[in-house]
């Protein structure tokens, strides 16, 4: 009659346990972000928020341990004799008919049954702290000596209370607890779905890979909903009757390990490389035009993932409209390594550009900056996709305008740029607060890093710069911008400075939602109620001295 009453009781403590855990699973999420950030706030000296979520599941944990305690005492099953009593002294000879345990000594089935229990959930709860202390948060966070102390002080109390209050069924009821934790704990920030790949005027994309990239007409007139005003963005500039010389672009001479040809394309040098990828400068065989040809490393070609991914990129890419971006010009794959071949700019990055001359010092020029980065990152939202590393060094000031470079790109290779150098995605000093915790990242972590550079640019550096990197997370979600940078916008064109402020905005909700949205807070309109975005770039773009 025993084990047959365990072998109920046991399967009502699990599932209980499991549906309250399910059902308060908002609660546990609010809490855990809210543990994340206090813990930040701990590393950089900032004042830690609320700990209100933390309390209530606290309390959740506590009713539900209760309630597991009086049901298994008032329901009259022989089953919750062995599950209704702490470890220390639960009585071992029902534990013992319960396992059938004939032969050895009954209390040593019982110590051995309690200490696994207790050891899973003392195992558990150390792996939710860690996974909460590392997921998705600065390296400085988990280095923090003062969360392993009080980790070992949590620790040491729950193996007590496991041993000497807790009830057996209570500590079984705790482990579903802590596994359903863990796995909420371990999700990483996921960018949100991409869109369906369609072609313009809504035919399916159904282009081979590895087949050239015609690139897709860009209609006259983009028009961008605003709420008084019909904005219209531009088209891609039209080319001209002769072929330009080819642009002049810094590069290194290929090494003797490197090839000299992939995919039809002659290598002529090498742009940069970093750990994922290399972009080499290559021109077609029998063209004389110049293209960026960007390609994974070697090393890497046995993922299959990786390899499917950039397919996939490679697709998306060729869809982004033209205006103030690189265009995708062919992609394929050669003797099993994928490449592309993207339109070859001239110019430099703005960062250079700030180093060699300082902020820009021309309103028209900054305003042009601004526009072209919203019409860009509007492309771009309009695909699903999100940059994510949104900084100086990923917009080329070219001849024509500035050009947003390696969207997407960035999210592909996990966290690492396939074009040049440096850090990945989520460059410190320009990653919007929500891009620090594990809330989903959209399109308003771009805004926010829009409107980064667009003060970067007229002051020098990002508006969250400071000495380390403490200093720089506690300027993100706690003090603040540095005024003296605002200023810089301000003082250049208050109109632009306004739409910057609101971009800077802690709550993603109260920042334009997108690019489209940023669009329409910029743009100037006319007495016919439309505005000349590509117009106004190009007068402007012309007062900056490159």
């Amino acid at each position: 009659m025993l084990e047959t009453d365990l072998a109920v009781d046991l399967p009502v403590v699990l599932l209980l346990a499991l549906v309250t855990r399910m059902l308060s699973l908002p609660l546990l999420r609010r809490s855990q972000r809210t543990l994340r950030a206090r813990a930040v706030a701990t590393v950089v000296g900032a004042a830690p928020p609320g700990v209100g979520p933390v309390v209530g599941e606290l309390v959740v944990c506590a009713v539900v341990a209760a309630a597991l305690e009086v049901g298994m005492y008032l329901v009259p099953n022989s089953g919750f004799l062995v599950l209704r009593s702490p470890a220390a002294f639960a009585d071992e000879h029902p534990l013992a008919m319960a396992l059938r345990v004939h032969n050895g000594s009954p209390r040593f089935w019982l110590w051995g049954v309690s200490a696994v229990l207790v050891g899973a959930l003392l195992l558990l709860t150390h792996r939710v702290g860690r996974a909460l202390l590392t997921v998705g948060m600065p390296p400085e966070v988990a280095a923090d000596g003062r969360f392993r102390r009080r980790e070992r002080v949590v620790l040491w109390v729950l193996a007590v209370l496991a041993v000497l209050v807790l009830p057996l069924g209570v500590v079984i009821g705790a482990l579903v607890f802590q596994t359903v934790a863990l796995i909420t704990a371990r999700r990483r920030p996921t960018p949100p779905p991409a869109a369906p790949i369609v072609q313009p005027y809504g035919q399916p994309y159904g282009q081979p890979y590895g087949q050239p990239f015609a690139q897709p007409p860009v209609p006259p007139a983009m028009a961008f909903t605003a709420p008084a005003t019909a904005i219209a963005a531009p088209p891609p500039p039209t080319p001209p009757a002769q072929a330009p010389a080819p642009a002049q672009v810094p590069h290194q001479p290929l090494s003797g390990h490197e090839p000299r040809s992939i995919g039809g394309y002659q290598l002529l040098g090498r742009i940069g490389a970093g750990g994922m990828g290399t972009v080499y400068l290559a021109r077609r065989e029998g063209a004389a035009t110049q293209v960026a040809l960007k390609t994974i490393n070697l090393e890497l070609l046995d993922d299959p993932d990786l390899l499917r991914r950039f397919q996939r990129e490679s697709e998306v890419l060729a869809m982004v409209p033209g205006a103030y971006t690189a265009r995708v010009l062919d992609t394929g794959v050669d003797a099993g390594r994928p490449f592309l071949a993207m339109e070859l700019l001239d110019g430099r990055p703005l960062d250079a550009h700030l180093r060699e001359n300082g902020p820009v010092r021309s309103p028209e020029a900054l305003r042009a900056l601004g526009l072209a980065l919203a019409v860009a990152l509007s492309g771009v939202h309009r695909l699903g996709l999100v940059h994510r590393d949104l900084k100086p060094a990923n917009i080329m000031l070219t001849s024509a305008g500035p050009r947003l470079l390696d969207f997407g790109i960035a999210a592909l290779v996990d966290g690492t740029r396939l074009t040049m150098t440096g850090a990945g995605p989520g460059t410190l000093t320009y990653m919007a607060p929500e891009q620090f915790g594990d809330e989903r990242v959209g399109t308003a972590a771009d805004i926010w890093a829009w409107a980064c550079c667009v003060v970067c640019a007229a002051h020098g550096a990002s508006p969250f710069a400071a000495t380390s990197t403490g200093g720089v997370i506690r300027r993100i979600i706690d003090t603040g911008p540095d005024q003296a940078a605002l200023a810089a916008v301000r003082a250049l064109d208050p109109a632009l400075a306004a739409v910057v402020a609101r971009a800077l905005t802690p709550d993603p909700a109260a920042r334009p939602a997108d690019g489209t949205a940023l669009l329409a807070l910029l743009a100037s309109p006319q007495p016919d109620g439309t505005t000349d975005v590509r117009d106004e770039i190009t007068r402007g773009w012309s007062t900056l001295r490159l």
